[in-house]
């Protein structure tokens, strides 16, 4: 077995539906263009709240992927 590295970035999703959409979306966006996508952990969530409403549920992902 191999030894291997790993690269950690840190991603905002957004979503008009809740926070699991919003998590998705940062990470299948990411995955558009990085290759060997290992982790995604949720390390905050917020929503934007306008007028008394809310207007967008936000999650910050830290998402690991195989350096090669």
């Amino acid at each position: 077995m191999t030894d291997s590295v790993y690269k950690i970035i840190e991603l905002v999703g957004t979503s008009t539906t809740g926070w699991e959409d919003a998590a998705k979306n940062a990470v299948n966006k990411a995955g558009e263009s990085l290759k060997n996508l290992r982790i995604a952990e949720i390390s905050k969530l917020d929503m934007t709240v306008e007028d008394g409403g809310t207007i967008r549920f936000r999650a910050r992902v830290t998402l690991s992927f195989k350096v090669q």
